[in-house]
């Protein structure tokens, strides 16, 4: 995986726009849970594709930035999680043991 340490306000901004060319993922990770942590292992050991950005984002570390993707992508807050962002809305969201590569792979060649 190629992640793109999501770990500033700021960011948002820069995946919204470049959500209007390019999918982008944001991937909600707590390092205090198991799933969280089972889910990001089993994403890593696939391929990422090569049509998207993909993000990282330690929500402990980060909770405003957690809360404000909330907040800007009109989603409940959950861990883990992940959002596929496109001309800057979020067009899909999954949570827990939802997760895989296969299904946003899937989504993103849907968009």
């Amino acid at each position: 995986m190629n992640w793109i340490e999501l770990n500033n306000l700021q960011q948002l901004a820069e995946i919204k726009e470049l959500s209007r060319t390019r999918p982008q993922v944001i991937f909600k990770h707590s390092t205090r849970c198991s799933i969280s942590t089972v889910v990001k292992k089993r994403l890593e050991r696939n391929e990422q594709p090569g049509s998207a950005d993909f993000y990282f984002l330690d929500l402990l570390r980060f909770r405003s930035i957690s809360d404000k993707v909330a907040e800007d992508f009109a989603v409940y807050h959950e861990s883990p999680q992940v959002l596929l962002i496109k001309d800057a809305q979020c067009i899909y969201e999954e949570s827990h043991n939802g997760i895989d590569m296969a299904s946003i792979t899937d989504q993103i060649g849907l968009n």
